[in-house]
């Protein structure tokens, strides 16, 4: 009947849930300014948070698989991780 959530997954879930709030607060807050520089810094402000909660969700994910796979494959997903955060940052 009740299916027991893995702790790793409840926290990423969470994680996830916190930032899809934050964006959405935040999207009402630029509307309530009803002005472009103010939104344009408060967007780049919010623009923080994507990366740290996308580390987060991934450093916890491998610590719930860390008994199941190699530290290699561990690292190859961090650097993975880097890669997508360096393109996105990247401005070329």
């Amino acid at each position: 009947m009740f299916q027991l959530v893995e702790k790793a997954v409840l926290w990423m879930a969470v994680l996830r849930i916190f930032s899809g709030s934050l964006e959405i607060i935040v999207a009402m807050i630029i509307l309530k300014v009803n002005n472009i520089e103010k939104a344009l810094a408060i967007n780049s402000t919010l623009a923080l948070v994507g990366p740290l909660i996308l580390i987060t969700t991934t450093a916890i994910g491998l610590l719930g698989l860390v008994d199941r796979i190699s530290f290699t494959k561990i690292i190859w997903v961090f650097i993975g991780v880097a890669c997508i955060i360096y393109g996105v940052r990247s401005g070329n």
